[in-house]
């Protein structure tokens, strides 16, 4: 036996093969996972379909583990599933090569291989967590979207997505004959590129504090943290001081501000919501997404009103000659949560 490998619960002690919530202990499932700078999802799927079925998903919180490997154990030893997966697959927010990678916003180095000779899993695979979820994107139902623009879509064109949450994603669809085929991307760490005077302002201020400034530096959960201390420079917040807890920082945030009741407030997410639809612009043309521009993460469901006010749309659509292009571009916010996990599991499902 394999003295590196973590032990976890089996089921075969001739128990019933259904547990309570009815779905079958002996069928061979696979393992998905999101794994995000604050939360992390993991989800047991059955292959019934062209869009696999969660069985049973739970989240932990990030950071109370020092890497993966321990959270997927927990997983697996609670749902008792450890015997029954036939692969896996983990979208991870950071840049994959060689089935590892180095997350971004989390100080772990994740390893597909690793984990799965550790846990007697195999295949595994790593995605990076915005390729993970444009995966999924065209299997969303119409329920899941709350369209902004509805445009002129071009049948077999391609598709783009733009998550912002604790960092910013980016990943584009490209139309090969019927298929979208996802394209990783690490947009979200290009530079952040000011169109006006008061983010030349915003510019100014973050440069002389930290160097370089990133575009997920502006549109992201930290972002709008960022937003917040700019336009409260010179005044006091009227709802009060910020949680101390970093990771309810920007929902205290996007809540004041669509409230109404703090000015400054305010103005921080309009500048995050321009800021947002600029780029979100910038992506569809550099990926042509005729078909559809997606917006997914935290955020986006939870500011929808702010979304759909027309500050974001103008900013989307203000790129001189290519105006027309865009005005026709069908731009979507994604409102499923566990998007991601879900095209984790077809990433499992095509490993098997």
């Amino acid at each position: 036996m394999n003295e590196n490998v973590l032990h976890v619960k089996s089921t075969r002690d001739g128990r019933s093969a259904r547990n309570s919530d009815g779905w079958d202990r002996m069928a061979r499932l696979v393992l998905a996972g999101d794994v995000g700078g604050t939360k992390t999802w993991l989800g047991l799927f059955a292959l019934d379909g062209a869009r696999p079925t969660p069985l049973e998903t739970r989240r932990y919180a990030t950071r109370d583990f020092d890497a993966l490997t321990p959270i997927v154990a927990r997983f697996l030893d609670e749902t008792g599933s450890a015997d029954r997966i036939a692969a896996a697959c983990f979208g991870v927010a950071g840049p994959v090569r060689a089935n590892v990678s180095r997350l971004t916003n989390v100080p772990w180095v994740v390893n597909g291989i690793e984990i799965g000779d550790r846990l007697g899993i195999a295949p595994v695979q790593l995605l990076n967590d915005l390729e993970a979820m444009a995966r999924a994107v065209p299997l969303l139902a119409s329920h899941e979207l709350a369209v902004i623009q509805a445009g002129t879509p071009t049948e077999g064109g391609n598709a783009a997505l733009i998550a912002p949450g604790t960092g910013l994603g980016e990943a584009g669809l490209h139309a090969v004959g019927d298929r979208l085929i996802p394209l990783a991307s690490e947009g979200g760490n290009a530079d952040f590129a000011a169109r006006t005077p008061r983010e030349l302002e915003l510019v100014s201020l973050l440069a002389a504090r930290q160097g370089r400034v990133a575009l997920e530096d502006v549109v992201s959960g930290p972002g709008l943290v960022n937003l917040h201390t700019f336009t409260h420079r010179l005044v006091q917040c009227t709802d009060g001081t910020l949680p101390e807890e970093l990771d309810r920082r920007p929902a205290a945030i996007t809540a004041s501000a669509l409230e109404g009741g703090c000015a400054a407030c305010v103005e921080a997410l309009d500048l995050f919501v321009s800021a947002l639809g600029a780029a979100a612009g910038n992506l569809a043309l550099r990926t042509v997404a005729t078909s559809g521009l997606y917006l997914g993460g935290g955020i986006a469901p939870r500011i929808l009103p702010a979304l759909r006010g027309g500050r974001l749309l103008e900013a989307f659509v203000d790129k001189g000659p290519m105006r027309t292009l865009l005005e026709q571009i069908p731009v979507s916010v994604v409102l499923e949560q566990q998007t991601a996990l879900i095209g984790a599991a077809i990433g499992a499902r095509d490993l098997t």
